[in-house]
């Protein structure tokens, strides 16, 4: 042992030996205590809680994703020209929440089987927008109008006529909507299935994906804001609820009343608070805003914007919902396809493979598991084709792609269960085909709503950002990739929508082509980034891939599970065969591996 020189002595005591020793021991164990992350997650991946807290758990995610899915529900009922069906609108939020669930289902059981929730995503809807504003013919019924008409049919005659043609435009947007989806749906399907997406990967880091990523975070703020408008203090209430829960009192444990046959009834120590942190925040919101609706301190004028803060304000959606309806496929007639709707799916297609891949590592990191394998990637894309696909086939009108904003809940209430997903996926079946329960949830206040989004889009953000963690923030090639993409990828969307006629080909079809790329940030931000990221001069381990591509063995110890969270549920017998090497989708183990032996073929990103 080294001689510990203090004030001039050469010579320790046994006295000192032993204090050094228990200090060294001591360390050691802040230490480990300090880079054992997983403690902060209150159950993991493969943890199974109670099914009475797996059920609240699972509700908590439904009702922080309840409101995209309503959002975008109605964003695709305005592109179809349906606004003024509300039958219409009724079947296609009854559609999405059910497809909702099946797809989270299939993602958590046969994709990736990460803790992710699989929904209705924007990035299909977005270009659909941008078409639908380019086009001010978009919604013109000339053409669809039913050919025997009578001069002299009266005022209530002419308008029933344009409903009709109104409703047949309405179905046909959305049987085109379908045809297109359905193809994308396949095309997105092929790229998982034929390993595509492991090959890209070797080009797609950090660098490229957090900017990605980011920018699209940020632009949610407009639709965030469009629902905390309604009223500040109910959203501002709503989400410091949340965050004096979730990070003030994160170290508190509250006591819990139970009853067991062992211990009778007895009280136990428990952050529940924590973990319902944001379903607390939103009823504390609710109830603010049904206190304020009762006592008339918010208007009751439809017209302004606070009138969408009252608990009332959409209290006949309760009334005119069904009971019970089974969504089913071609319920608007047979799909067809459009090019133009084509082309759009595409890009958002593009787009949700580029997004899924930064919310398959952001999973991973805030669940604390090994970056995502090959097999476990290119499995979890191929699912999201199938769900796209079938999606489409229900008449949906968007696609289903992994949501960053219940990633983000976990990272506030520290559950990653798995099961709990599970449990997300069939409550939205529920939802799906029982209207009345889910209109409860549907008139929610806009505030309550928006408020939750401040948290979880806010916490989202955060996570993505420590994707960075791998890459070399001390280098200027980073640092001005990553800066040049964010401000492009929020500068040309905001130059476009305030200068749309600044791009002028001559031809009015390119134009819109052209119009609809540039108006989506992700695209934007995400190709400049990938460019310049494989362009500019760097080292592996500068870019960040290097820490995904690193051996498992030398990372697991930091992680509180392996990637056995990635194992498809097939025999483990069948992993060591040797058709397993040739299945993109598929992981192989040889049998020395199986055996203990970790110098076998572990399954690597690439």
């Amino acid at each position: 042992m080294e001689d510990n020189k203090t004030n001039g002595n050469t010579m320790t005591s046994k006295e000192d030996i032993m204090l050094m020793e228990n200090e060294d021991t001591t360390c050691k164990a802040e230490v480990e205590s300090d880079s054992k992350t997983p403690e902060q997650l209150l159950y993991k991946i493969t943890d199974n809680p109670p099914i009475y807290m797996s059920i609240f758990f699972a509700l908590q995610q439904v009702l922080l994703s309840l409101s995209g899915s309503l959002a975008i529900s109605t964003f695709v009922a305005d592109v179809a020209c349906a606004s003024d069906f509300p039958d219409i609108k009724t079947d296609l939020l009854s559609s999405t929440m059910f497809m909702n669930g099946v797809t989270t289902l299939l993602q958590v059981t046969l994709g990736i089987r990460l803790p992710l929730f699989q929904g209705a995503t924007s990035v299909y809807v977005i270009p659909l927008l941008a078409l639908q504003r380019l086009d001010t013919n978009f919604c013109s019924v000339q053409g669809f109008s039913p050919s025997a008409t009578n001069e002299s049919a009266t005022s209530n005659m002419t308008s029933t006529y344009e409903m009709e043609s109104k409703r047949r435009l309405a179905f046909f947007r959305l049987q085109e909507f379908q045809g297109s989806l359905i193809l994308v749906g396949i095309i997105h399907c092929l790229v998982g299935l034929t390993g595509t997406v492991g090959f890209l990967m070797k080009f797609i880091g950090p660098v490229t994906i957090v900017p990605t990523i980011l920018v699209g975070g940020i632009f949610i703020s407009r639709s965030s804001s469009k629902f905390a408008k309604a009223h500040w203090g109910i959203s501002a209430v709503t989400a410091c609820t949340s965050i004096l829960l979730s990070l003030y009192l994160s170290k508190v444990n509250m006591p819990c009343p139970a009853w067991s046959r062992k211990k009778g009834f007895h009280v136990y120590w428990y952050p529940l608070h924590r973990v319902f942190a944001i379903l607390i925040g939103m009823l504390v919101g609710w109830a603010m805003a049904a206190v304020m609706t009762y006592a008339g301190a918010l208007t009751d004028n439809p017209n302004e914007a606070e009138f969408l803060a009252r608990t009332d304000a959409r209290a006949g959606i309760i009334t005119d919902a069904t009971w019970f309806r089974v969504p089913y496929p071609n319920q608007f007639g047979a799909p067809m396809v459009n090019v133009g709707f084509f082309v759009a799916f595409l890009i958002g297609t593009i787009v949700s493979i580029l997004d899924s891949i930064g919310d398959y590592n952001a999973c991973a990191r805030i669940c604390n598991v090994p970056p995502p394998v090959a097999h476990g990637i290119n499995r979890g894309i191929a699912v999201e084709g199938i769900c796209s696909a079938l999606s489409g086939a229900i008449g949906c009108g968007h696609a289903t792609s992994t949501i960053g904003a219940n990633i983000g809940a976990i990272g506030v209430t520290r559950v990653a269960s798995r099961n709990v997903f599970l449990w997300v996926g069939l409550i939205y079946m529920l939802f799906g085909m029982v209207g009345k329960v889910s209109a409860v949830f549907i008139t929610m206040p806009y505030p309550v709503l928006g408020g939750a989004m401040i948290i979880m889009y806010g916490m989202f953000n955060g996570i993505v950002l420590s994707n960075l963690h791998s890459v070399s923030l001390s280098s200027t090639r980073n640092l001005a990739i990553i800066g040049i993409a964010i401000l492009v990828g929020l500068m040309v969307p905001y130059w476009l929508e305030k200068n749309p006629h600044d791009i002028n080909t001559g031809n009015a079809y390119y134009d819109s082509i052209i119009k609809n790329l540039l108006a989506n940030p992700n695209l934007c931000c995400g190709i400049l980034a990938c460019f310049l990221d494989n362009t500019v001069p760097g080292t592996i381990d500068e870019r960040g891939i290097g820490g995904w591509l690193k051996p498992y063995e030398v990372q697991r110890s930091q992680y509180s599970e392996g990637q056995e969270v990635y194992m498809p549920l097939i025999p483990k017998k069948w992993l060591s065969n040797k058709i397993m090497r040739y299945i993109p989708f598929c992981p192989f183990q040889s049998r020395k591996l199986e055996n203990g032996n970790t110098n076998g073929d572990t399954p690597s990103l690439i």
